[in-house]
């Protein structure tokens, strides 16, 4: 092994989050950086994902702080019509190998080592080994940054944990667009953000809804896409969802009474109005494209599956007959993993945790920014006090309580917010375009969220509370 290279900051993975870390950094540092991967080029998971994934919401709110993602036009048709279009999977893809190829590279800071493992560390050096020529390399760095702990799990790359006989023919999500024929019966396991993507993809070729049988563990509270529209046209319906939301919190009485709240206020939406979600995982689909699931009638809910047999699919809560010519679909991985309880700044190691709900980019880019400009570990702990990884509906609030504990935070530090003013990622400046700053309405509307922020704050502990 040839003596150890020297960098700032060794990044292990470069997945969406830390690529956010990373781009910011090198916006406010003169640090060198060296990012290690096993993947062949940037974008973690987005590698690796089914050709016709999505994002979830409108590509003003994802990838990083120094260049745009997405063409920024509405869909004509479709269940996302009138909304903003979705970046697909190939486009993310591409955008953030646009980012390596055309920012990072050319800044001379940063080195990115593709197709390499990260073996592990003896104080300030690692060993890091080539995976195609099996070279290994040290290299001494001063800081550690950790972007694996919030891997995205996808059937690609995880394989179902139940028994499937011989005779079964049983795909990931991945396969689907490649199916050389027609099958009489389609079984989509799942109930995640990739399963229901499955369901819509069968729909929108022209599988009929009666040959399509969706296992589903767990019923889940969902977002609507309506409220998560960046720009002038859309700004009173997304400010006005957060008032809404603060809202109820403030006025709930109990944790069952915030939830018939947000739902008869249409905030959160649910498959069927009469199966009681036990799941919340911040997937944000359309009120178009609940309706499309919705002609899906048959919709097992008997548990995680065990078994599939030539004659049967064994479940946790029971057994049904497996239908003849029958195609499964896998969508059983837990896309997101809970990341273990360490604080983001952890000695010479930073971990890359979410600072605010549902945003992953966002987050890695605030943590760049307070690596950058602060020194004292407490402060920048406390600047980012990590937000739970959602599972069960609670987690819709306890998100929040996090979140706006951090946003206090932010708001209350003046670089900070002054960073915050003007970087791409942040939520509100999404929802900010195309406003005029004069706009005295507009300004009451944000001035108004402002103040129901702060009573919903004050209120999340005595909710969690009567939970317990």
């Amino acid at each position: 092994m040839t003596s150890a290279e020297e960098t700032d900051y060794l990044v292990i993975g470069a997945g969406a989050t830390a690529m956010a870390f990373v781009d910011t950094l090198l916006s406010e540092s003169e640090a060198t950086i060296t990012i290690v991967d096993r993947r062949y080029r940037a974008g973690g998971h987005w590698n690796d994902a089914y050709t016709f994934v999505g994002l979830h919401q409108p590509s003003a709110f994802y990838g990083v702080p120094s260049r745009e993602l997405g063409d920024g036009v509405k869909d004509e048709t479709g269940p996302n019509a009138g909304f903003y279009s979705l970046s697909s999977g190939p486009e993310v893809v591409a955008y953030f190998d646009a980012v390596m190829r055309q920012r990072f590279l050319p800044s001379r800071r940063v080195r990115f080592l593709s197709m390499c493992d990260f073996v592990g560390r003896e104080g300030s050096v690692a060993e890091v080994v080539s995976l195609t020529s099996g070279e290994k390399r040290s290299i001494r760095a001063r800081r550690f940054v950790d972007g694996t702990l919030a891997q995205t799990h996808i059937p690609a790359t995880h394989p179902p944990k139940y028994d499937v006989a011989r005779d079964v023919t049983l795909i990931p999500l991945n396969d689907l667009p490649s199916l050389k024929r027609a099958y009489a019966n389609y079984t989509v396991i799942g109930s995640g953000k990739t399963g229901i993507d499955a369901c819509l993809w069968l729909l929108q070729n022209d599988v009929p809804p009666d040959r399509i049988r969706w296992i589903m563990p767990q019923d889940a509270w969902w977002l609507d896409r309506a409220f998560f529209q960046p720009g002038v046209e859309f700004f009173d319906q997304s400010i006005g969802s957060n008032c809404e939301q603060f809202d109820c919190i403030a006025e709930a009485t109990s944790i069952e009474d915030l939830f018939c709240r947000l739902e008869t206020g249409g905030l959160l939406h649910r498959l069927d109005e009469a199966v009681e979600p036990t799941s919340y995982r911040c997937a944000v689909v359309s009120i178009g494209e609940r309706e499309q699931l919705r002609r899906i009638a048959n919709v097992v809910r008997l548990g995680r599956v065990r078994a599939i047999s030539g004659d049967r699919l064994a479940m946790e809560k029971g057994t049904l007959p497996s239908d003849p010519d029958t195609l499964y679909i896998d969508c059983s991985a837990s896309a997101i993993t809970p990341p273990p309880n360490v604080p983001v700044f952890d000695g010479d190691t930073i971990n890359l945790l979410m600072l605010r709900a549902c945003q992953p980019t966002f987050s890695g880019a605030v943590i760049g920014f307070v690596e950058a400009r602060f020194i004292d570990p407490a402060e920048k702990n406390a600047l980012c006090d990590p937000v739970p990884s959602p599972e069960r509906p609670l987690d819709w609030l306890t998100m929040w309580g996090a979140t706006l504990r951090n946003l206090g935070r932010w708001a209350a530090n003046p670089e900070v917010r002054a960073w915050m003013a003007g970087c791409r990622l942040n939520p509100i400046n999404a929802f900010l375009r195309g406003i005029n700053p004069s706009d005295a309405e507009k300004g009451q509307m944000l001035q108004a969220m402002r103040e129901k922020s702060a009573r919903a704050a004050q209120q999340i502990p005595a909710l969690l509370a009567s939970r317990s």
